[in-house]
């Protein structure tokens, strides 16, 4: 494979501060190492509002990009180096099927409030906008939860049933209080009466890299390794999160991995890119380990080739646009989340 870092290395410097890259924390390091701004979801967010670049280019999935797009100016253009990069929980909350949703929950209840994960669809978001809900990440979902009960209303939580089931639980919700709503099933699967005495109601989508990681495994480490320490991101079922020691957003993570104690044992559950990132980081005082190996091959379709040709070309096809109406009503649930 040929060497394109001195490529894109000299680009970069011929486009300065009119060109930003951003890489999420998933991207291989051959990747990431171009990267003006690496972060999780919310911190590229707030760079992408932030930047005045002529020119970004997402290196990540295109739920993000999107959100980039909504939340620059008319005079920026926002790029992927695979435009085909997507997320198949974001493609399991269908704007159709979201807004039918919603006509049906309300005939039991005026007092939901939509919080759409920032891993949807920007029609999804607009959805949100209109409604009066607000975006979340996984580090501010509890923030965005308390928010709405605060005002006396009911979270429709989408689309990841995990994130929505876990950040509930660490509010104080008992299980018997969520309720899921298979978006797959009439009605969701949902009584009126189950609709009516819920204090939240969570879509049924899920992310299949964090949905891995079992109760067997950790169990298997505990038995093994007794003084071992497990995170776990809290896109993982409720059941491993709360076997777990701590659970928290990629940032989270990154920050529960640098300050334990030196000789600690820590094994991870997320995206393997970045669990293997940290052991080579802290290998001279930590051992850190993957709960499993469990990569998005969604992102790892952008790599440094697929880089170099946006960089070099430009082509209209990498381009990521959302309509303008879809992208102001989208940009009001994303500036709520950011305002928080």
């Amino acid at each position: 494979m040929p060497d394109t870092s001195h490529e894109i290395d000299a680009i970069r410097r011929e486009w300065g501060t009119r060109l930003l890259i951003l890489g999420h924390y998933y991207q291989d390091d051959s990747v990431l190492c171009h990267a003006d701004v690496r972060g999780d979801s919310l911190e590229l967010a707030r760079q992408a509002a932030a930047s005045t670049a002529e020119r970004i280019v997402f290196c990540g999935v295109h739920f993000m990009a999107e959100s980039a797009d909504i939340l620059t100016t008319a005079k920026q253009t926002v790029y992927m180096p695979e435009a085909g990069a997507g997320c198949p929980m974001a493609d399991m909350a269908d704007i159709t099927q979201v807004e039918k949703a919603w006509a049906h929950i309300r005939k039991y209840g005026d007092d939901w409030l939509p919080v759409v994960y920032v891993n949807s669809s920007a029609r999804v978001k607009a959805f949100c906008g209109r409604a009066g809900g607000s975006a979340c990440t996984s580090s501010n979902a509890p923030r965005v939860i308390k928010w709405i009960m605060e005002q006396g209303k009911r979270p429709f939580f989408l689309p990841d049933r995990h994130l929505g089931e876990n950040t509930a639980h660490d509010h104080g919700l008992t299980d018997a209080e969520v309720a899921v709503y298979e978006f797959r099933e009439p009605d969701g699967g949902l009584t009126p009466e189950a609709l009516r005495n819920c204090r939240m109601l969570v879509w049924s989508g899920f992310c299949p890299i964090h949905a891995v990681f079992s109760l067997e495994r950790i169990g298997q480490i505990r038995e093994e390794n007794p003084q071992a320490k497990i995170i776990v991101h809290p896109e993982a079922p409720k059941e491993v999160v709360r076997l777990s020691d701590a659970h928290g957003s990629t940032s989270q993570i990154m920050r529960y991995v640098e300050s334990a104690p030196a000789g600690t044992h820590i094994f991870i559950g997320t995206e393997s890119h970045l669990v293997r990132r940290l052991a080579a980081q802290y290998r001279s005082r930590l051992t850190v380990d993957v709960l499993r190996t469990s990569i998005c091959p969604n992102m790892a379709r952008t790599n440094t080739q697929n880089l170099l040709k946006v960089l070099k070309d430009w082509p209209d096809r990498n381009i990521v646009r959302v309509p303008a109406a879809v992208a102001a009503e989208a940009r009001l649930c994303l500036d709520r989340m950011l305002s928080l």
